[in-house]
């Protein structure tokens, strides 16, 4: 396959060396990453801005990759730059990959993500796509993550070659079952989201910061999954269409 990385960490972040690593065993990979972390920003997109690009031919030459670019500019542009402007069309992707991130993407919180936003811009082009991320307390390393997703999207692109696919894979803190489980999503909120700071000028600061309070983690949901030791994998679409409300209306 040919397969396109991304990431919201950062093109230096051992998530994504790992994952590239990885899939470089077997595969033709490309790496298009942020300069800096870009965490957060869902599927935020530059618009009226230059965006600067680098080819990095010492990072694809370390990772075993064809080719690697580092993009100033959000996860999303990233992956919409890499395959609208750089990509070869004679050697088109077959899967985008992004991650592996440094610290869990649960629940709600896939609302923005980066790493999340990253690989919906490569199914809104008709491509598989999977977002990849492990717990940030993880008492093992991205390696092992990496080693035990690779397999299985390879088994997943096989089986449905023809159907592109949407992926949140989320790896636990302490992984008890090396198997991957389908899991909805949960319900993830924050309490004391924002914390205030005042300057000695007298300016005011709000950082986000907050306890987590999960509201809805019971069977079957990624959140529960990941609490007992299994690898989560969520089927995600871009439909947002409230089709309850949609079909009511149509009634009236």
């Amino acid at each position: 396959m040919r397969i396109l990385i991304a990431n919201d960490d950062g093109i230096a972040s051992e998530g994504l060396r790992a994952l590239a690593a990885a899939c470089a065993a077997r595969h033709e990979v490309y790496i298009a990453a942020p300069w800096h972390e870009q965490s957060g920003m869902a599927h935020a997109l530059n618009v009226h801005r230059p965006i600067e690009v680098e080819e990095m031919p010492g990072v694809a030459l370390e990772l075993g990759a064809v080719a690697a670019w580092r993009i100033a500019g959000t996860p999303t542009d990233c992956v919409k730059l890499y395959l609208e402007a750089l990509m070869d069309a004679n050697r088109p992707i077959d899967l985008v990959l992004s991650g592996i991130n440094r610290g869990a993407n649960l629940a709600t919180d896939v609302l923005y993500s980066g790493t999340v936003g990253a690989a919906m811009e490569g199914f809104l082009h008709e491509i598989a796509a999977a977002a990849i991320s492990l717990d940030i307390e993880a008492d093992y390393a991205y390696e092992r993550a990496a080693e035990l997703v690779v397999p299985f999207l390879e088994q997943r692109m096989a089986e449905r070659a023809d159907v592109p696919f949407f992926l949140n894979v989320n790896f636990p803190q302490r992984l008890r079952q090396a198997d991957f489980q389908v899991s909805r999503l949960g319900r993830r909120d924050y309490e004391n989201a924002f914390r205030q700071t005042v300057q000695p000028d007298g300016r005011i600061f709000y950082t986000v910061a907050g306890e987590i309070k999960d509201s809805d983690d019971g069977p079957h949901t990624d959140l529960y999954t990941v609490a007992q030791g299994g690898i989560s994998v969520t089927p995600l679409h871009t439909d947002l269409t409230d089709y309850a409300a949609l079909e009511d209306g149509l009634k009236k």
